[in-house]
């Protein structure tokens, strides 16, 4: 910009030649409209001034030209004589900000948003000026910045996530690192993501995030992409890759991980179909993952959780009379649908509980409800001197990985996907049943409850700052040398100087 100053010698000149030279009208009016004289101008009563600031060079150029086409007068440079100041992205504080610096801040035209002057080319007319045309005072005390936790076990994570766009992204990201064989990096986004969850309303700008745990420059970045354009390169990138979705459907085969899904796509394996006409031999899981491929992967729904609940409690009751089944998961945390359903198991009695799963897995079998089971028994043993290591993500209960052939009029009426059979009357689901001692029930309940991350973070909770160790087993605290117990888990949560939080507000 021409400072203030020299513009009035520009224009006082400008003028003075326009006087010396009257024939010269026209071209002294196309010197960028420095003179205010403009042949052919249809609205002489109102002179407009385009703000560069933000709206760039080119588009400036490109909207005066516009202006001039419809008849507007469109000053280059700011003068007494303009009525309406034009800007774009600009807020009324950061105008008159630019205004002080250039002649004083005063100034007697309208301060307008673009799109009064877009409504005015479009009507080939001055409009009015209404209220929502005016620049708006910059509203900084309602941009509110969020402040949370670091542990995702010390925020509370409702279903109701204000930022779905976002964590779709980080949760994508996670992933693919996950699918990849790299935990460490999938953890980040897992917990940047999970910080995001927590969050009481919708991220509109970076400068929000300013006390929010667990957010890494890469984070960020994804963060900034999808708050500026609405979507991240890097991430719509990873949705086209072809490495990304073969893996995606492998892993998606029961019985499948990521080492073995790896290794079919080193062979050239990339589909089911490819699977099925020349690939290795499966194992007896992974042969019913991919004969049940499709229902597997179909969300079970409430409906149907509730009626397999209704078959394990009716078996539970037949071969342990007062044996008490829990349905877990992300069923107990208020989800409407999973990928496959989780019960727990226990009687009040400690000890009755041995020996259970045997019989309970005969007498689902006998009913016909079972298409694959695999048991585990109980490995657990409580050393006085406390857990050896850390405790793994993965308990030592007695349980049975199973696939259930579920009557789909038990759950939600109509014909199961059929597959190479056809329509038919049931459909196959995920079923895990775990058996815990009664002496070990609340831990079990507590760590089958979920979310991942959410017990992923109690763990670490314990460990780093109250030097314990959590499991879905047992307390032990490494200061007292001693085990804590529980009966519930308001009980443990108060043993890790924990704020107790419901199931419904764990979904982290």
């Amino acid at each position: 910009m021409v400072p203030f100053k020299r513009r009035k010698l520009v224009c006082s000149a400008a003028g003075s030649h326009t006087g010396a030279t009257g024939s010269h009208e026209g071209a002294t009016g196309s010197h960028e409209g420095a003179t205010g004289s403009h042949e052919g101008t249809r609205f002489p009563q109102v002179v407009l001034f385009l703000l560069e600031r933000k709206m760039g060079a080119s588009r400036r150029r490109f909207l005066s030209q516009l202006g001039e086409k419809k008849g507007f007068q469109v000053e280059q440079l700011l003068s007494e004589r303009v009525t309406h100041v034009i800007c774009e992205n600009n807020s009324s504080e950061e105008v008159r900000t630019w205004l002080r610096s250039e002649v004083g801040g005063q100034t007697a035209a309208h301060l307008l948003d673009v799109s009064w002057f877009t409504e005015s080319m479009k009507a080939g007319r001055p409009v009015e000026v209404l209220d929502r045309h005016k620049l708006q005072e910059q509203q900084t005390e309602e941009v509110e910045v969020f402040s949370t936790p670091s542990y995702a076990c010390q925020r509370r994570t409702t279903l109701d996530n204000h930022n779905a766009v976002l964590t779709d992204a980080l949760s994508l990201l996670a992933e693919n690192a996950e699918l990849s064989g790299e935990d460490g990096r999938g953890v980040a986004f897992r917990r940047a993501a999970a910080a995001l969850k927590a969050l009481p309303l919708p991220v509109t700008r970076l400068t929000q995030l300013g006390g929010v745990p667990c957010l890494g420059g890469h984070s960020l970045r994804v963060i900034k992409d999808v708050l500026e354009s609405g979507a991240s390169p890097e991430v719509e990138a990873l949705r086209r890759s072809e490495r990304f979705k073969a893996l995606k459907v492998l892993t998606g085969i029961f019985g499948v991980g990521v080492k073995t899904a790896g290794r079919w796509i080193g062979e050239g394996i990339l589909t089911l179909r490819q699977l099925r006409d020349s690939g290795p031999t499966l194992n007896r899981a992974q042969r019913a993952g991919l004969r049940h491929y499709d229902d597997l992967n179909r969300p079970v729904g409430r409906a149907e959780a509730a009626a397999v609940a209704a078959v394990v409690e009716a078996a539970a009751g037949s071969v342990l009379p007062g044996a008490r089944v829990t349905l877990i998961g992300g069923f107990r945390r208020g989800k409407q649908t999973g990928h496959d359903v989780d019960f727990l198991i226990t009687h009040p009695e400690e000890g009755r509980e041995a020996g259970l799963m045997p019989k309970l897995v005969s007498w689902l079998d006998s009913q016909g409800f079972l298409l694959y089971q695999k048991t585990n028994s109980n490995s657990y043993l409580e050393a006085a001197e406390g857990p050896a290591r850390p405790a793994s993500n993965m308990d030592r209960f007695e349980r049975c990985f199973s696939v259930f052939k579920l009557p789909e009029e038990a759950g939600r009426g109509g014909a199961g996907a059929g597959g190479e059979g056809g329509p038919r009357p049931w459909r196959a689901v995920r079923v895990d049943l775990v058996v815990s001692p009664v002496s070990q029930f609340a831990f079990a309940l507590l760590g089958w409850t979920g979310s991942k991350l959410f017990e992923r973070e109690l763990r670490r909770w314990a460990g780093h700052e109250m030097n314990m160790c959590l499991s879905s087993h047992a307390l032990y605290d490494h200061r007292q040398s001693r085990y804590l117990r529980a009966s519930s888990e308001e009980e443990i949560f108060a043993h890790l100087g924990l704020e107790y939080i419901p199931p419904s507000e764990r979904n982290a």
